[in-house]
């Protein structure tokens, strides 16, 4: 009876299912069908993912629900396209979770984001949407911005609540710190946005990914996190290519655009596990680069051009 060896099998497996052996893949989208395709663990959503989605016509039907909910539960006009994209939200939320065993991630709009008890109404608000059609908050994260404010209504919805949270928009070392000493579930760092940043303000436009400042952030993060035992896990998001995806491999979670997905299911190299919570990794890594020279204007640069841009023209 013949037999194959590790490696010949390790080439015949696609770079996603090697990944899967290491960290937890989240699917970056409300796409229900991606979703299926690639079988992941939990899914992130945002007001970009749920617009995009919206458009599709498979999914009408749930846009024109939202909209009539919003209408009937009155107020002002205002108040209505509020309720509207809580409900669209929530009801993209309910469907992602029929698709997978885990979690999804459901985004409190980055308007509020220097608006603590702003936060914290509109969280509460979206976990009883999901109460209502027979979700526990456990499977549910509601994503916060990581500015001070986002973090502390995090540590209240976790303290108070038991409300998973998972800190987004995050950029910087010091954000990451800050929302482990808060102790909520879970942060997610933004890998492309770090890399666009150091494209953008200095003379390198392209990088090796384990060179990658992006990667190198989240691998600081990381091995922080894992050395001085806080409870926050770490997800890796908003990857700009497939480098970057594998170069992390090993990190608690990385959430994936259907784009990257497809490209990690076409290939076919070695992933090797480059995270992980050993002393000895850690050690080695931990404190070779630091990352937070200029954090403060890499912190600032994307919120300029995200939170603007992240409002829902739903009407």
């Amino acid at each position: 009876m013949s037999s194959v060896s590790p490696d010949k099998r390790r080439k015949m497996e696609s770079a996603l299912s090697q990944l899967k052996k290491y960290t937890v893949v989240v699917a970056d989208t409300g796409d229900f069908n991606a979703i299926e395709e690639y079988k992941p663990q939990d899914a992130t959503t945002n007001p970009s993912l749920i617009l995009a989605a919206a458009k599709m016509p498979e999914y009408q039907h749930l846009l024109d629900q939202a909209i009539k909910y919003g209408i009937a539960k009155g107020g002002t006009e205002e108040e209505q396209v509020a309720n509207t994209m809580d409900k669209l939200f929530v009801s993209f939320g309910l469907e992602i979770l029929k698709k997978l065993p885990g979690r999804v991630s459901t985004e409190v709009d980055a308007r509020l984001s220097y608006d603590k008890d702003g936060m914290l109404a509109k969280a509460l608000k979206l976990i009883a949407l999901y109460k209502e059609a027979g979700i526990n908050e456990d499977r549910v994260l509601i994503k916060l911005s990581s500015t001070w404010e986002g973090i502390q209504a995090g540590k209240e919805l976790e303290e108070k609540h038991g409300i998973h949270c998972n800190m987004t928009l995050l950029f910087s070392f010091a954000q990451a710190v800050a929302c482990a000493e808060a102790k909520v579930t879970l942060v997610s760092a933004f890998v492309g946005r770090i890399f666009d940043w150091y494209k953008e303000n200095t003379d390198r436009k392209s990088f090796e990914p384990h060179e990658d400042p992006g990667v190198l952030g989240v691998t600081k993060i990381y091995n922080y996190f894992k050395k001085f035992g806080y409870s926050t896990v770490v997800m890796g998001a908003s990857f700009r290519n497939m480098g970057q995806v594998k170069a992390l491999a090993g990190c608690d979670l990385l959430t994936i655009s259907p784009g990257l997905l497809a490209e990690l299911t076409q290939d076919h190299s070695t992933v090797v596990e480059s995270l992980n919570p050993s002393p000895l990794t850690w050690r080695r890594s931990t404190w070779t680069r630091s990352l937070s020279v200029g954090s403060t204007t890499r912190t600032a640069w994307p919120w300029r051009n995200c939170l603007t841009a992240s409002a829902f023209p739903l009407m």
